[in-house]
């Protein structure tokens, strides 16, 4: 409780050394008619923030500024959770959030994320463009959001501060943070790590504090987050995908007449093709450079070792209420 406290503490404190989330790409000297909230949690840095910036300048240009966007990063607004609850109700408008949040209003979405479903993220849009998209999208009007775009969280690896992890008995003794994640907590379960659940914007200090041995996430995230700081030790286990959904609250997205929708739409496909080619642009540069690092340790694993151990995770998941759903993505992910 004393950690939760004192990172967000943390937080209020360096978002008040900041300006006011901003309304990006408003052409000066015009007057918004409307103002929409986009909030989420990354880093300053992130593709995930540049994409939403990026979105926002759209957004005042494609409108010819009827409609601005403000901005507000780095859990500013909340955590992922709470976000999801904010666009539920309408006060907040936009959110790009991760896969094991919103499996807790969608619990479909967490099934992309079996472990090595997807070779690459090319792999996993490919599918998400056919029924397997269509379908989730359904789910996500069912609870008042509507996805503007799939984004990509990458090709997921396990960092640690104790050892190089190369196969999955090097886990024993471990204890990973996962986020709210059903689909990775039962992957590091089988893999005989012990789990623990910590916000994003709280899992620097975790790390740093020993509260967890180590986490999972791509290169990227390590990278703007300063994970690789907290935690030397980085495992290449490409051990699941994740898609950041970009969704819309419904209340708002009902609010908006078919010219705005497609306006707003365009700037959201532009947005979401930004930030994929980020995130691909990212994984090798960021793979050189900590290679080159002699402070961090980084390492390829005995991926057919990881592949075995957690295959149950798929009969686990097929086993679901939702197991027709996840047969059809497994076929979709295979032809």
């Amino acid at each position: 409780m004393t950690t939760t406290f004192n990172r967000r503490a943390l937080l209020r404190g360096a978002t008040a050394l900041l300006a006011a989330p901003a309304i990006l790409g408003f052409p000066r000297g015009a007057q918004a008619a409307t103002t929409m909230t986009l909030g989420h949690n990354a880093a300053p840095g992130n593709p995930r923030g540049t994409a939403a910036d990026e979105f926002a300048r759209l957004v005042a240009e494609n409108t010819g500024g009827e409609f601005a966007v403000r901005v507000a990063g780095a859990e500013q607004l909340g955590n992922e959770q709470s976000l999801l609850t904010s666009l539920r109700t309408g006060a907040v408008d936009m959110t790009v959030n991760s896969q094991g949040s919103c499996s807790a209003l969608v619990p479909e979405i967490a099934a992309l994320g079996l472990p090595f479903l997807f070779d690459t993220s090319e792999d996993a849009f490919r599918v998400l463009a056919g029924p397997v998209g269509a379908a989730l999208a359904d789910r996500f009007a069912a609870v008042n959001m509507v996805p503007l775009g799939w984004w990509d969280n990458g090709i997921r690896h396990i960092t640690n501060s104790q050892k190089p992890i190369v196969v999955p008995a090097d886990l024993a003794g471990l204890t990973i943070r996962t986020p709210p994640d059903p689909m990775t907590i039962d992957i590091f379960t089988t893999l005989g790590a012990a789990t623990e659940q910590i916000s994003f914007g709280e899992l620097y200090i975790a790390l740093q504090q020993g509260v967890v041995d180590g986490q999972e996430n791509p290169l990227t995230n390590i990278a703007s987050s300063k994970l690789y700081e907290v935690n030397p030790y980085i495992s290449l286990s490409g051990h699941k995908w994740e898609v950041s959904p970009f969704l819309m609250s419904q209340i708002r997205w009902q609010q908006l007449n078919d010219d705005q929708k497609g306006q707003i739409q365009a700037a959201a496909d532009a947005a979401t093709t930004m930030q994929r080619g980020l995130i691909q642009d990212s994984e090798k540069t960021l793979f050189d450079q900590f290679s080159a690092d002699p402070n961090l340790k980084i390492n390829e694993v005995d991926k057919e070792a990881f592949r075995a151990a957690s295959a149950p995770v798929a009969d686990i998941w097929t086993a679901k209420p939702f197991g027709d759903f996840v047969r059809q993505l497994i076929d979709a992910a295979k032809a």
